[in-house]
């Protein structure tokens, strides 16, 4: 888990993914609804690129985190990951020992 802008470009360009929102959300001045896009999965014709500095920006005003696995049980890359508040309980405690890392 992170909130280190680095860190999640890092993870995703290693991916192929890209900072993404989803279309039909957001208006004048927000991006809407962000998510990171792996092509050929199922952000297809729902998901449009932005910048990475939209993203972030939308991710830092949201106070939002990135839970994200870098590999699967069999050690291959793995692509999971979740946008989540930074505002939870378990959230918080695991940022603070990133922070503290």
């Amino acid at each position: 888990m992170t909130t280190d802008h680095d860190e999640i470009r890092r993870w995703a360009e290693a991916r192929g993914a890209k900072p993404a929102h989803a279309l039909g959300t957001g208006g004048e001045g927000d991006v809407g609804v962000i998510r990171l896009d792996f092509p050929g999965y199922s952000g297809e014709g729902k998901l449009e690129e932005i910048s990475w500095d939209d993203f972030f920006e939308k991710f830092d005003d949201s106070e939002l985190a990135l839970i994200y696995q870098e590999t699967t049980a069999e050690g291959e890359p793995s692509n999971f990951n979740k946008l989540v508040s930074r505002h939870n309980p378990k959230i918080e405690e695991e940022l603070g020992k990133e922070e503290a890392a």
